[in-house]
């Protein structure tokens, strides 16, 4: 048996050791974790393979290129061969299946278009492979809860890409929410500026350059004919392939209350939104969308609105934040972006400190791998960024199904009272793909 495999089955061991420890919920504080060696041999490095290569994918491979790069796979093989420039002795294919037939992997990062998402990911699981998954964790809510289901099985280390959940600041917010600074909090704000960022007439349908593996980039997803227009980046407007401006930031921002506030499944979803935009594009450029949660434990029942494209709250121009999240409390109201926060209190009311009680990774790529060495928790695990996923696509659905609202039984995965949103929950593969 080779130095790899024996290492790999070292690895799996430790980790399967380590699932006594209870899974991150956003109710539990991580563990801390253990530094990684500072001077590692070339064998103690993970090997590593990254499906996707450019954009967030290449920001993903720069958070763990402390590793060693075995597979490197995209379907542009101009992007290709740029990425292999800086990984040398790594194989390129354009076809993830073909890496995954692998045995020398310690993990895998998936970085594609939000439709290959939930195929790559489930195959690396199915192989028992610790596997990285860019935000949204899928294109659709059942593709999000076989996710979860596959890692919870697989018993192996799991992290989506909203990489804003291992900041400093986010974790101060947490940490002054679920510790009562603001009181019981009953409502919440999300509101993040911009809309679809691709406008104008699209271009006109033609062959792909031969570069590209175009079959391979549709994947599930229904054959078009190849346009720029919902190509390279733009994917993200179009229902096929992206989740709009809601899919590409909610992960992101509504994080911070579905964490805070320990929430899982919203009981209720409604959205509204408008294109607002003289283009195509498929997805609302303006949109708002409302969520209802239960009372959780000890905890109030929590309504939460997100905004997008230039809507905001009431008043929220006295806060002067382009985007932000808005807690709002029984004794006072917090409001948080990425890298800030600040809080006002009722009138005789004061804001008392919070001692840390949360960890601070050095990096949310480096606590995923630290997690397939020493078997400890990730913060945004899939058995936590599934229920989130699920959450900001159901905001989606409402919007297709005619903008109605849905009550959501996350039981049997179903939407009770507008049937047709049954084909939005639940996609339809190309013949050939399966998940």
């Amino acid at each position: 048996m080779s130095n790899s495999v024996d290492r790999r089955e070292f690895l799996k061991k430790a980790l399967i050791a380590g699932t006594a420890v209870p899974a991150f919920t956003g109710a539990l504080p991580l563990m801390p974790l253990e530094a990684a060696s500072k001077s590692k041999s070339p064998n103690e490095k993970l090997n590593l393979a990254s499906i996707g290569v450019a954009a967030r994918a290449y920001a993903n491979i720069s958070g763990t290129k402390s590793e060693n790069f075995v597979a490197l796979c995209d379907i542009d093989s101009k992007r290709l061969e740029i990425a292999s420039k800086e990984f040398p002795k790594a194989d390129k294919y354009d076809d993830y299946r073909k890496v995954l037939d692998r045995n020398d992997l310690d993990g895998v990062l998936v970085s594609t278009p939000d439709h290959m998402h939930a195929p790559a990911a489930a195959a690396a699981l199915r192989k028992g492979l610790p596997v990285y998954c860019e935000k949204p964790l899928t294109h659709s809510v059942y593709e999000a809860r076989v996710l979860t289901d596959l890692a919870a099985k697989a018993g192996v280390a799991t992290q989506m890409g909203n990489q804003i959940h291992a900041t400093d600041n986010y974790r101060k917010v947490v940490e002054m929410v679920q510790s009562g600074v603001i009181g019981p909090v009953r409502r919440v704000h999300v509101w993040v500026g911009g809309g679809v960022r691709i406008e104008g007439e699209r271009s006109k349908e033609n062959n792909p350059p031969s570069y590209v593996n175009y079959d391979q980039w549709i994947g599930p997803a229904p054959f078009r004919p190849y346009n720029e227009s919902h190509f390279h980046f733009n994917w993200r407007y179009w229902w096929d392939f992206g989740n709009g401006q809601l899919g590409d930031f909610g992960c992101h921002y509504m994080d911070l209350p579905f964490w805070a506030l320990k929430l899982k499944y919203p009981k209720t979803v409604v959205a509204v939104g408008e294109k607002g935009h003289g283009g195509v594009n498929e997805c609302p450029s303006l949109m708002k969308v409302d969520y209802e949660y239960e009372a959780r434990e000890e905890l109030p029942p929590v309504h939460m609105t997100w905004y997008h494209g230039g809507w905001k709250p009431k008043g929220a121009e006295v806060y002067e934040k382009n985007s932000a999240v808005l807690f709002e409390g029984d004794d006072g109201r917090l409001l948080a972006d990425y890298g800030t926060n600040k809080v006002f209190m009722e009138a005789g009311k004061e804001a008392k400190p919070v001692e840390p009680y949360l960890t601070r990774p050095k990096s949310h790529h480096i606590e995923w791998l630290d997690a397939i060495r020493n078997g400890t928790p990730t913060g945004s695990n899939f058995n936590y960024a599934g229920p989130l996923t699920e959450t900001v696509l159901l905001g989606n659905v409402s919007y297709r199904v005619g903008q109605k609202k849905l009550e959501w039984d996350a039981d049997n995965l179903k939407v009770t009272n507008v049937p047709e949103a049954a084909q939005y929950i639940k996609r339809e593969y190309r013949e050939g793909w399966t998940l």
